[in-house]
């Protein structure tokens, strides 16, 4: 099981993530109680070994802007979150950048992986990063195939069972490892690890 753990701000949360295991780890460049600078980030992918994906996740910022920024932090891919069309994916698709589509389930919602030419699909609550859960029976109509991340409202406790439900490639974590908001936990980190891959 694949698990990226999301809106990471100090050394001590990247630390606790890599040690645990984690395949991915996020740093939100957009407004949020969790966004860091760029030279931040840059800071903290130093920490990272190359076999982590390291992601710069933005909303509300141009795809060209966040490859820009991505580039400038050395990681290794960008995620669009949020209402990107076709075109904003396009003009990133030269950029030596993994592209992650983070979007939420609708009925428009195209959720074949690759349908914006991404690597990675993510889908997420109605509100990113909010901790709020979403209805799984959504998917028994239109399940993604393929590389796809489930995101949303996921915590320790409930991470097995939302595998279980949707059976997703991998997880996306963030609020649900946190001891207040913004603030994650290395022990939160290392249970949800564990309980994603069990």
């Amino acid at each position: 099981m694949y698990v990226k753990v999301c809106g990471l701000r100090t050394a001590r949360d990247v630390d606790a993530a890599v040690a645990a295991g984690a395949d991915a780890i996020g740093f939100v460049f957009s407004a949020s109680v969790r966004k860091i600078g760029v030279e931040e980030a840059r800071g903290l992918a130093e920490r990272i070994p190359e076999s982590v994906l390291t992601v710069a996740v933005v909303n509300g910022i141009a795809a060209v802007d966040a490859a820009r920024m991505a580039l400038e932090a050395g990681l290794d891919a960008v995620q669009l979150h949020g209402d990107y069309p076709r075109a904003e994916f396009d003009a990133i698709a030269d950029s030596p950048l993994r592209r992650i589509r983070a979007t939420t389930l609708s009925p428009e919602t195209d959720v074949r992986v690759g349908a914006f030419g991404e690597d990675l699909l993510l889908l997420d609550g109605v509100v990113p990063g909010s901790g709020d859960r979403w209805d799984l029976a959504a998917l028994d109509a239109v399940k993604p195939e393929g590389h796809w991340l489930l995101a949303g409202g996921l915590t320790p406790d409930n991470v097995a069972e939302a595998i279980a439900a949707a059976a997703p490639w991998g997880v996306d974590v963030s609020s649900g490892v946190e001891s207040e908001r913004g603030v994650k936990d290395p022990g939160l980190i290392r249970a949800f690890i564990s309980a994603a891959r069990a």
